[in-house]
């Protein structure tokens, strides 16, 4: 245990110019005891680590140390080959730079350690998409891609309704959701962040100058509050519904699951026959009516009075069809 920690403080050390002693003991876990004591332990086994005295002091590495690969374990090994999304990758245009990444951690390991890449590809595979979905890759995928690394400028014009605009962006970082490229980006104008779906772009033109990037930016962070954000913003309208037991428990692959946990949180005990009723926020009823229909007779729509008028005319032309 301990001497798995004394290599993760090595690699932190080695990632950063410095840190202090609460930042490794955040990062490991431990008190920041134990971190002086570690260090402690480091610089009487050979590896160099300097602390830096006073308030704005720390730990680091001295005469450009680095360590080797050769500390990996088997599991660690086979975990790291399992880090990248080949796909995702593919459709980025680095499929190149990833392969010969992969080569030179191959060729860092232990011999006894070679064949993790093989092992791990062999048993798990990441497929992003969701079924019944071709997707293809984004056109302006690989040079917004491009722009991202090199944190360059870029003008962009892209479909927004029934019209084009051009606006240019700080581009920050990309997200492939559910087969969806996404781009993540600053207006340099507002300084606001902002989402862009990439197939909806139509040019992209990267300039030469470079942008300072905001470091204290986290890409998933953002990503998560902006995906809650639009979820809740869709919903824009409640239906009340009674659920038999076999509709409760199908509900979830129906609607929003967000949203449907919500309701069934405060659903209504279970009636004489069984049934609960709920309040399910919904898109519009349109979307509701499509979603709804897939639950078959383990649904009843109660409001509003207008859905339930239309459950009520597909019922009677069903039943009128299946006679």
């Amino acid at each position: 245990m301990r001497a798995a920690r004394l290599i993760k403080m090595v690699l932190l050390l080695q990632a950063r110019p410095s840190m202090t002693a609460a930042e490794l003991a955040g990062e490991l876990e431990v008190s920041e005891r134990t971190i002086t004591r570690d260090a402690q332990a480091l610089s009487e086994a050979g590896v160099p680590v300097y602390a830096d005295r006073g308030r704005a002091g720390g730990y680091r590495l001295i005469g450009g140390y680095r360590t080797r690969l050769t500390g990996l374990g088997r599991s660690e090994a086979e975990a790291l080959f399992l880090s990248g999304v080949p796909g995702a990758l593919r459709e980025m245009g680095l499929e190149d730079a990833a392969s010969a990444a992969r080569l030179k951690v191959s060729a860092a390991l232990m011999p006894s350690l070679r064949d993790a890449s093989q092992n791990a590809s062999q048993r798990f595979h990441l497929d992003a998409p969701g079924w019944f979905k071709e997707t293809q890759a984004p056109e302006l995928l690989p040079p917004l891609a491009d722009a991202v690394w090199d944190d360059r400028r870029v003008t962009a014009r892209y479909r927004r309704q029934d019209a084009e605009v051009e606006r240019e962006l700080e581009p920050y970082g990309l997200v492939l959701k559910a087969g969806v490229w996404y781009l993540c980006a600053r207006v340099p104008d507002t300084g606001s962040f902002r989402v862009y779906r990439i197939d909806r772009f139509t040019a992209i033109a990267a300039g030469d100058d470079r942008f300072v990037r905001d470091e204290e930016f986290d890409l998933p962070g953002f990503w998560d509050e902006r995906a809650a954000q639009f979820a809740r913003a869709i919903l824009r309208a409640e239906v009340v519904l009674r659920l038999s037991e076999a509709g409760v428990r199908q509900l979830p692959y129906a609607t929003d699951s967000a949203s449907t946990r919500e309701a069934l949180e405060t659903a209504s005990a279970p009636d004489e026959e069984g049934w609960v009723t709920l309040t399910l926020p919904v898109e519009n009823e349109t979307v509701a009516y499509t979603q709804l229909m897939s639950l078959g007779p383990d649904v009843e729509v109660l409001e509003p009075k207008a859905l339930r008028e239309r459950f009520a005319r597909a019922a009677h032309q069903m039943a009128d069809r299946y006679r």
